[in-house]
């Protein structure tokens, strides 16, 4: 810099035109090391870096090149090399040499909370972080660091020593706690979730109040994100999951069985003692063959050591078709390859409505899988469904148009019948 001062007073130019072109070429040269050790530092170094973690067989490398972590931490170069061409200009020293230390501060930041983030990826590629995620202590963490870093920079512009900031932050505390009150109560929130094991990524869970029926794809400081089965993203506060009320259907995943809980109704007028033709046709029934053989050979034995009269068929007891249709749709539950057999499996009546007799399927198929779930489902009942006439039941339905349409022809009909005859 000197040599510069030397050469142009050497041209005997005049002397204030000299200090401001020396002022100029200064800057012009600081700036110019600047930039070529921000190249070098870019585009070599950092591409050297590059291949190194490439070629190494870490499986987490990768993640460090996406958050371009080096790469930030390299415009930490220009700001060293100005504090120390900060001496070259005495009347603005004090200046520059703050100004670039803000600056580096500023990267530091960037940097630490890159890393952070790079941290958390790398967490994320263990099966533990579906369990234990920490993407919101990480958050606390770069929030308490950005705090110490802004009153650094405050510090550092004024002149004043960063205990004395920290001591007027003390009377501001009503007011950040005011700011940061949703990321206190997440971080509460998330130190409960993680703690109880109350939600994991991956999970199923339900909460009509917020709209959100999906999977947790995502859980941080302040919200926890779920993709809902058609798609749409729903963000549901941290705390919301602690004060209210949500559904998390884990337990059944993990369970191996999806609980099948649904009826068929049964029309009354269609229920009757099993006469003896229909008992012989039940009979050769494949999962009824068994069962009338057996109750059969018991209610025989019953009557006969009552010593009751079976001509009056409200004597005794005696078979019906629904009990009969009842003890198929069991044995055909007991033995149907998408039900599992070591979870609850009933066939029940439910008390009789004005839709009629309901018969209720409690079972858990052994796939949890939604469209298993339900083409297991809709196979069972498609064939209940086709298979109740057999035992003579009708299954209710309230009338349709059609049914009115035809019960109205049937009038007509016998209406012209009559008055042919007449």
């Amino acid at each position: 810099m000197q040599f510069i001062n030397h050469l142009l007073l050497d041209m005997e130019l005049d002397p204030l035109t000299v200090e401001y072109l020396s002022i100029i070429i200064k800057v012009l040269l600081i700036g110019l090391i600047c930039i070529v050790a921000n190249f070098i530092s870019k585009y070599i170094v950092i591409r050297i870096i590059t291949r190194i973690v490439t070629n190494s067989k870490v499986k987490w490398g990768h993640i460090i090149l996406e958050r371009k972590i080096f790469r930030k931490l390299s415009h930490i170069v220009p700001s060293i090399i100005i504090y120390s061409f900060a001496s070259t200009f005495p009347a603005y020293q004090s200046t520059i040499e703050n100004l670039a230390i803000v600056y580096t501060i500023i990267v530091g930041l960037v940097f630490i909370q890159s890393l952070l983030n790079g941290l958390n990826d790398v967490y994320q590629t263990f099966e533990i972080s579906r369990v234990k995620p920490i993407k919101g202590y990480i958050q606390v963490v770069n929030i308490i660091i950005m705090i110490i870093g802004f009153i650094l920079v405050i510090s550092n512009l004024i002149g004043k020593s960063p205990l004395l900031l920290l001591s007027g932050i003390g009377a501001l505390s009503a007011v950040l706690l005011l700011v940061f009150k949703d990321s206190l109560l997440g971080l509460v929130a998330g130190i409960q979730l993680t703690a109880n094991d109350m939600v994991r990524v991956g999970d199923w869970i339900e909460m009509p109040k917020y709209g959100a029926d999906g999977d947790v794809i995502d859980i941080s400081l302040n919200t926890v994100k779920v993709q809902n089965f058609d798609k749409t993203i729903t963000m549901i506060p941290s705390y919301a999951l602690i004060s209210d009320s949500f559904i998390n259907w884990r337990g059944m995943q993990s369970s191996g069985g999806r609980r099948i809980k649904r009826s068929l109704f049964v029309d009354t007028s269609s229920i009757t003692f099993c006469t003896e033709e229909m008992i012989e046709k039940f009979i050769k029934v494949h999962y009824l063959t068994d069962y009338i053989i057996q109750k059969e050979k018991e209610i025989t034995e019953y009557n006969v050591k009552n010593e009751i009269d079976r001509n009056n068929p409200v004597n005794g007891r005696a078979l019906t078709n629904i009990g009969v249709f009842r003890a198929y749709i069991y044995n055909y539950l007991k033995n149907h390859p998408g039900i599992n057999q070591d979870m609850s499996l009933i066939v029940r009546q439910l008390d009789h409505d004005e839709h009629g007799l309901p018969l209720e399927i409690y079972a858990f198929t052994n796939d949890v899988q939604w469209a298993v779930y339900e083409s297991v489902q809709s196979d069972i009942f498609d064939h209940l469904f086709a298979v109740a006439p057999e035992f003579g039941l009708r299954v209710f339905q309230n009338p349709s148009g059609a049914d009115l349409r035809n019960l109205a022809g049937e009038s007509n009909k016998k209406s012209l019948v009559g008055d042919r005859s007449y």
